[in-house]
């Protein structure tokens, strides 16, 4: 039997707002929901992993005066400027089990959808992990990230509760003035040039068949637009949830 997940409404939005839709997302998914989402940013954005220490920004003087939020997921922090966001959140239940890792299989799903396209990138594998920088994640390549001429261009990070998995991550568009040192799928001469919300179109379908699972385009409920201002204010926008490391 065919599993059924739901597709949120594509938008864009500023970080506190992102993250506490994702956690409302896990949330549902511990009920039983699974959802999946694209999303962009309304305004260039740092996120911290969650372990990260907050004076760790002061160090790039690019990056110091960015809006910036603390994920709940680790990892380094993150650059959301010209990029497509994406959130998977599976309930628990060994139907949504996957063989392979959730993070290599987007990233594979990604990776298709880009060579159809004529972007061919490499996804690292163990051994071949590097770091090229401090800070930032798109300079830390680690298995399962997508490499494009050897600068990562795609990479995500996952939180478990009570045994739903929250997982989100980034593709890289365009380089940003913020991280010139980083480009994107579209920076190269003769690339296609991606826009987000097609993007995403591309990337369902493509999850759908790499799946076999149903995508149903669905709504927040009145339960989640409830939580998500909610955890908003409790976290993403609380100074003392993102500088409480």
């Amino acid at each position: 039997m065919s599993q059924t997940i739901r597709l949120l409404p594509f938008a864009g939005a500023d970080g506190a707002t992102n993250m506490s839709a994702d956690e409302a997302m896990l949330e549902s998914a511990v009920g039983g929901v699974a959802s999946l989402r694209f999303y962009t940013w309304t305004e260039p954005t740092l996120s911290l992993g969650y372990f990260q220490h907050t004076e760790e920004r002061s160090a790039n003087a690019n990056l110091a005066g960015l809006p910036w939020v603390r994920r709940s997921t680790g990892g380094a922090a993150i650059v959301h400027h010209h990029e497509l966001t994406y959130a998977l959140a599976l309930p628990p239940g060994k139907e949504w089990v996957s063989q392979e890792h959730w993070i290599c299989r987007f990233h594979h799903v990604v990776q298709g959808v880009l060579k159809e396209h004529g972007v061919k990138t490499h996804a690292v594998v163990c051994g071949e992990e590097q770091k090229l920088g401090a800070l930032v994640c798109f300079l830390h390549q680690t298995p399962g990230d997508l490499l494009l001429n050897g600068s990562k261009v795609a990479g995500s990070a996952q939180r478990k509760m009570r045994g739903a998995m929250l997982q989100h991550g980034s593709i890289l568009l365009h380089r940003s003035e913020f991280a010139p040192q980083l480009p994107g799928v579209c920076d190269d001469a003769g690339a296609p040039k991606f826009a987000p919300e097609p993007l995403a179109q591309m990337l369902t379908e493509a999850f759908a068949i790499d799946t076999g699972w149903t995508i149903v385009p669905g709504k927040w409920t009145t339960e989640e637009q409830e939580r998500t201002p909610a955890i908003r204010a409790e976290k993403y926008a609380n100074r003392s949830w993102n500088e409480k490391r």
